[in-house]
């Protein structure tokens, strides 16, 4: 099947025969026919197969034949959990819809309001948003929400969860009854599908792979070893095994700092991304990563979802998460667009229940290596039927293959590799599970760069935030610390509620 046969328009589908695209993937083929219908949705797919633009797509459609927006109006809006994945987002919907006059902008807290309000006035035909900024935008009666025709909840089941659902209450509650809704994430649990079922009209469910599984693609295994010894095995696995770029995953901000410290120390190039950063140098973290000039990324569960890192070969598990859910999104930032991947865990005896629920979720006994001279004192119990490590183990040793690991090609990047004889990764358009299906380099488009609008009717589009330097908002400018307001903050702690428009009830 092609995107034509989905009934793509012709800008569309010019974009995507640009880009190199040519086959959808499965959850593709069954969601963009039930978006161009007007149906509810709820989707689950495993990550790096192509979600965003299961929903993308078909909304730039509807929106390009169906009305103009207003001042302060936003048609379409897309709620997401985390600031890095509003920008990936966005970046999909600014890619797809580029040779369509459509308004597009990304908001999100950490960095002055007032240019979010700005952009807003003139109305925006979709806002990719954080829950928390969006309560702030609403609060100052910034965005109206008369014209909405379609909310999607992307990675719908942290959207769902009880960190959000206050927030999400707020929202829900001062967007119109008379709407399409589409949940979009990897996985959903019982009690989330049950939640979700309150927010769905006869909504058409897609499930393209067992629930709550990880792409064949990613290599599973895991290393038994004690806490102490950890940051020393990660070292002494980097050198042996010659990894070249890794996302490793640590369970708290703390952490993170330092084992980035320990790294820096050993004279590897690492950076972090955390809550406590700024979101300006959140993204230059990411930015420095993506383009090879640390080769190691350590990240808390921020970057579990929706980052979309091209060809990424490694992931490493520091600490296990404390949600068995994000384990599957951990690992899925590797593997991606059918490429393969390698998900390694280092695993202590603290952390045996969190494991045993992660191969119960996963319904999996994950592979066990012991490495020579970093054997636990602590010992980790195994987690399946008696003997099937070992089993899993043998069968692993006799079917692993001599295989050479690419190195780290440092600063220079694909250049490094280009000038090693090695072939250059050519970045795909970004943006969340950006893929779709089959992928061949595109051709020079001679595309502006930026979100410039350029001849043609070409889409305008702008992030909403205020640069790399909030210390400097424009005078009057609103500066929200952390992404929450004053009202938010006063919602958080019980003592109003926000109504649309900015006005409070009392205590509750």
């Amino acid at each position: 099947m092609t995107f034509q046969a989905l009934g793509l328009i012709a800008p569309i589908q010019s974009t995507l025969d640009t880009l190199g695209y040519k086959q959808p993937t499965p959850v593709q083929k069954q969601a963009i026919p039930a978006v161009l219908a007007g149906r509810d949705l709820m989707a689950a797919a495993q990550t790096g197969t192509g979600k965003t633009a299961g929903f993308a797509l078909p909304i730039l459609q509807r929106l390009t034949m169906d009305g103009v927006t207003g001042p302060r109006a936003v048609r379409c809006l897309v709620l997401v959990p985390t600031r890095e994945l509003a920008e990936q987002v966005y970046e999909s919907f600014r890619s797809y819809g580029g040779n369509l006059p459509l308004k597009s902008a990304v908001a999100y807290g950490g960095v002055p309001i007032e240019p979010q309000i700005t952009k807003l006035r003139k109305g925006l035909d979709v806002l990719v948003a954080t829950p928390g900024r969006l309560i702030d935008l609403l609060d100052q009666g910034a965005i109206s929400f008369a014209m909405l025709q379609t909310l999607v909840l992307d990675e719908a089941d942290r959207m769902l969860d009880l960190g959000f659902e206050r927030d999400l209450d707020i929202l829900l509650a001062a967007l119109p009854k008379q709407r399409q809704t589409l949940l979009f994430s990897a996985t959903f649990s019982d009690e989330i599908r049950k939640l979700a079922g309150g927010m769905l009209r006869d909504p058409v469910s897609i499930q393209v792979s067992a629930s709550n599984t990880a792409t064949k693609t990613v290599k599973q295994w895991l290393i038994p070893t004690d806490k102490r010894r950890k940051p020393e095995l990660l070292l002494h696995l980097l050198k042996k095994l010659k990894w070249g770029q890794v996302l490793v995953f640590v369970k708290t901000r703390k952490g993170v700092e330092t084992l980035v410290k320990t790294l820096q120390e050993q004279g590897i190039s690492a950076d972090s991304i955390h809550g406590d950063k700024t979101q300006p140098a959140r993204l230059r973290a990411l930015a420095r990563f993506k383009n090879a000039e640390v080769q190691l990324l350590v990240a808390t569960d921020v970057a579990a979802r929706g980052l979309d890192i091209e060809a990424l070969p490694q992931v490493v598990n520091f600490d296990m998460p404390t949600v068995a859910e994000d384990y599957i999104h951990r690992i899925g930032r590797t593997g991606r667009a059918g490429m393969e991947g390698e998900a390694v865990s280092l695993v202590c005896a603290d952390e045996v229940e969190i494991l045993k629920a992660i191969e119960t979720l996963t319904r999996q006994v994950i592979l066990r290596i012991e490495e020579p001279g970093f054997e636990a004192d602590h010992r980790v119990p195994e987690t399946g039927p008696k003997g099937v490590a070992a089993a899993l183990a043998k069968k692993a040793a006799a079917e692993a293959p001599a295989k050479k690991k690419r190195p780290f090609t440092g600063p220079a990047g694909g250049k490094a590799a280009a000038a090693a004889g090695k072939p250059a990764v050519t970045a795909r358009p970004a943006g969340g599970d950006a893929s779709l299906g089959t992928w061949a380099p595109p051709p020079p488009s001679g595309k502006p760069a930026g979100g410039a609008r350029s001849a043609g009717g070409k889409a305008a589009t702008g992030r909403i935030y205020g640069g790399a330097k909030p210390a400097a908002a424009p005078k009057g400018a609103v500066v929200v610390t952390g992404g929450r307001g004053a009202k938010s903050l006063a919602r958080t702690a019980g003592k109003a509620t926000a109504k649309p428009g900015g006005r409070k009830t009392g205590p509750r």
